[in-house]
């Protein structure tokens, strides 16, 4: 395969990840809405399913969003009933960001509804095709690390 026929190759594969990334982001956002929670709520509470106590800035690294983004998304899911914030002992500014029970049930359901998202769909994969698109997948996303490195 020559040079130009590698690129569109490339392109061709990158369009089809993309356009897979999101119907597959679309296919989980309706289900997560019809247990009234969005993908960034529904990230804070697995998240915190993992790791509870972190404080709201650890939380918005762990997560990729701003500062901003998390004050306001734990503002809605403190009003919920479904975490709350309590103070650090050695920092008053800050608060540790905990689950309440109706947000450790709420984040159960969200991730029951992931993995049957995944059993239906990816999971149907035979186990060796899916070893190999793990494996291209890890080996993509560190060609991208890479790249983002400089």
């Amino acid at each position: 395969m020559n040079e130009e026929a590698g690129e569109a190759e490339a392109v061709r594969v990158w369009f089809h990840l993309i356009r897979l990334e999101t119907r597959m982001r679309i296919a989980v956002a309706d289900r997560l809405r019809r247990l009234g929670l969005s993908v960034p709520q529904c990230d804070v509470l697995t998240t915190l399913t993992e790791k509870e106590g972190i404080s709201q800035q650890t939380l918005a690294e762990r997560l990729y969003v701003t500062k901003g983004n998390i004050s306001g998304l734990i503002d809605r899911l403190v009003a919920a009933g479904l975490v709350e914030r309590r103070p650090i002992a050695a920092d008053k500014r800050q608060h540790a960001i905990y689950l309440t029970p109706a947000g450790r049930a709420a984040a159960e359901k969200a991730i029951a509804c992931q993995r049957s998202f995944v059993a239906e769909t990816i999971g149907r994969l035979p186990p060796s095709k899916l070893a190999s698109l793990d494996q291209l997948l890890v080996e993509a996303r560190d060609l991208v690390r890479a790249r983002a490195a400089g």
